[in-house]
């Protein structure tokens, strides 16, 4: 009797989600082809050089520590990741280092709030009005404090840093929902020697038995169910046809939202709600390196003149007033000292978040320029300059205080990245926690028509819009696949608890 057939299952994207999935449904015998619109695998995670170093154009962060997979891979691989502990500095509206007891003062207050604000989110979200935020839970428990007003303006100047974790304005980020926004228990680690082994982890299993085919832009899905049968096709850009038994979808929540023509017959209507309901965040980043870095005034032979809050691992600069900027936009910034990063990885680069409107006004600044052009260089500058120049051990004459090379993420304009960063949860989000179940259970698509969806929007609640979340939402349409054409699940981690954690703060 001959053998039977090995199911044919594609999948659309090769970045962590797609990978993972690939890899169990290789592992359990089915035939993978995998789709993906660029000439590369990963993604959104994804690197590039900047003075000689290698950096992280898409996550940046391993978050949570305790029974993540992304964790184990990384110490599998070496890669190295650390809690990027040390000095904190904030930097005034009106250009001045602040006080750094208040600035530790304020921050306690800041994440302690944060942590109320989760539980409150988790025990109160079915009666939270749909439009309230979590500023607004911050700005009543900043009234109730017996702080100064100083000290309570300086809370919700702060505050506001929020965005640069969640891709958007802290006055957008829904309090009903905000339990969504909850991290794996454990510390949140940088990678300071970038994804780039992790993803080749991932990606080995589909490297050496799937057909990745690059360049491959799907435009057309279609699914129908004729006599309780269906098949997937699958059209491209270039012309190309593909037939499936079972069909993966992992691309990003964006690129979803603006393709949903591309579905045929068309995606039921709960799906359809589900991918306009959900918010996608604006994060994008500025990686400028310097011949050194001025800011640890040890390192550069002036510690006879060191400055209070010298060798900053963190700053933020409140709402300025010192420089310009578009009427009605937020223009606080936050950056990250990659001088502070372990031994090798350290280099004098300051990585700014620039989130939201902000983001925005800036992609579209140097959207059509050329990275490294004259052009490209001093846009940034301009715009970054009034910033870092009040960071200690800024000397405008100094050549150790001008940048050397300057990169800035354009996520915003890559249509198959979704034109954004990740999915968030905003205010008047009306059904949230049901929203991402439908997606993650293709309710009315995936049992009956061979579609599945798989990325950082479907996953567990604890790993939303993260790379650890992606990892998760692979392997876990992976096994919905299996059960379906009745594979074997070899080769799956210990499933996962969709219920609510419990609250711990976190950024994304």
């Amino acid at each position: 009797m001959a053998a039977k057939a090995k199911p044919r299952v594609g999948i659309v994207g090769a970045g962590i989600a797609g990978l993972r999935c690939a890899d169990i449904l290789i592992q359990n015998g089915a035939r993978v082809t995998i789709l993906e619109a660029r000439g590369r695998i990963g993604g959104r995670v994804h690197q590039s050089e900047i003075a000689g170093h290698l950096v992280d154009l898409g996550p940046n962060w391993i978050h949570g520590t305790e029974e993540n997979p992304i964790m184990d891979i990384a110490d599998a691989t070496k890669t190295i990741a650390r809690d990027p502990e040390g000095r904190n500095i904030s930097i005034s509206c009106d250009g001045q280092l602040v006080d750094e007891q208040l600035t530790t003062k304020a921050a306690e207050f800041i994440w302690t709030t944060i942590e109320k604000a989760f539980e409150y989110s988790n025990h109160h979200g079915d009666s939270i009005p749909v439009e309230r935020s979590l500023f607004d839970f911050i700005q009543e428990h900043v009234q109730k404090t017996n702080f100064s007003d100083k000290e309570k303006k300086l809370c919700l100047d702060s505050c506001k840093l929020w965005g640069a974790y969640v891709g958007d304005p802290i006055e957008r980020q829904s309090l009903k929902f905000f339990r969504l926004e909850e991290c794996i228990d454990g510390n949140n680690y940088f990678v300071a020697s970038t994804y780039k082994r992790i993803l080749e982890h991932v990606a080995k299993t589909a490297l050496a038995q799937a057909d990745i085919r690059f360049k491959q832009h799907v435009i057309k899905i279609e699914a129908p169910q004729i006599d309780g049968k269906h098949q997937v096709k699958v059209t491209t850009a270039s012309g190309d046809i593909h037939d499936f038994d079972e069909l993966v979808v992992t691309c990003p929540l964006g690129w979803l939202k603006r393709n949903t023509e591309a579905f045929h017959p068309r995606l039921p209507d709960r799906l359809l709600e589900a991918i306009k309901s959900i918010s996608y965040g604006r994060l994008e980043k500025v990686y400028i390196t310097f011949p050194e870095a001025f800011w640890n005034t040890d390192s550069n032979d002036t510690a006879h003149n060191k400055q209070p809050s010298a060798n900053p691992v963190f700053a933020q600069f409140l709402e300025p007033t010192y420089t310009s900027h578009p009427k009605d936009i937020q223009w606080n910034q936050e950056c990250l000292s990659l001088a502070s990063l372990p031994t090798p990885c350290a280099h004098p680069t300051l990585l700014f978040y620039t989130y939201g409107p902000c983001a925005t006004n800036i992609v579209e600044q140097i959207a059509d320029l050329v990275e490294g052009s004259e052009k490209y260089n001093q846009v940034l500058t301009t715009i970054l300059e009034p910033f870092y120049s009040k960071l200690p051990g800024y000397n405008p004459t100094s050549t150790s205080c001008k940048p050397t090379s300057i990169l800035a993420t354009r996520w915003q304009k890559d249509p198959y990245a979704g034109n954004g960063s990740y999915c968030n949860f905003q205010v008047d989000l009306t059904t949230g926690d049901k929203d991402i179940e439908a997606l993650r259970s293709g309710v009315g698509l995936g049992p009956e028509r061979g579609i599945w969806f798989a990325g950082e929007h479907t996953a567990p609640f604890v790993a939303l819009g993260t790379t650890t979340g992606a990892y998760w939402s692979g392997e876990r349409a992976a096994v919905q696949v299996c059960g379906k054409v009745g594979l074997g699940r070899i080769g799956v981690g210990v499933a996962r608890d969709d219920s609510l954690p419990s609250a711990s703060a976190g950024g994304k």
